[in-house]
């Protein structure tokens, strides 16, 4: 099967050796993503939900660039640096994946690559 990296341009990508997401057939499994803005700045300092909001238009944006969208998601994983903040984080979750319904975890981490992040998201999609 043919093999289809998407880089979203971040300058870690190349150091780190990594995609943002990687489509194999009608799969494609999205790289924890966080709330980074086009600007490379983390998007809503301080609020769990703004960031949740952020992370997931990022990963919509990934899997658009894959062929795929939010309706081809079956699976996320959620990773929180404040267990506390899950109604929030829940809230945005639920606001993209009401009607689709993926398979889900969220789990408190101690923190993330850089402080002024609260939430990572990994996601994937099947394309039927």
């Amino acid at each position: 099967m043919e093999r289809n990296n998407i880089a979203s341009g971040t300058p870690w990508e190349p150091v780190i050796g990594y995609s943002r997401a990687v489509r194999v057939g009608n799969h494609v499994h999205v790289s924890g993503t966080t709330a980074t803005g086009p600007d490379g700045k983390i998007v809503g300092l301080g609020d769990p939900y703004a960031q949740a909001v952020q992370t997931l238009k990022n990963i919509e944006s990934a899997l658009q660039k894959a062929g795929a969208g939010m309706k081809d998601v079956v699976r996320t994983r959620m990773f929180v640096t404040n267990i506390a903040d899950w109604e929030k984080i829940g809230k945005a979750h639920g606001e993209f994946f009401r009607d689709i319904r993926p398979a889900t975890s969220m789990v408190e981490v101690s923190k993330l690559i850089s402080p002024e992040m609260m939430v990572e998201i990994e996601a994937v999609a099947v394309i039927g």
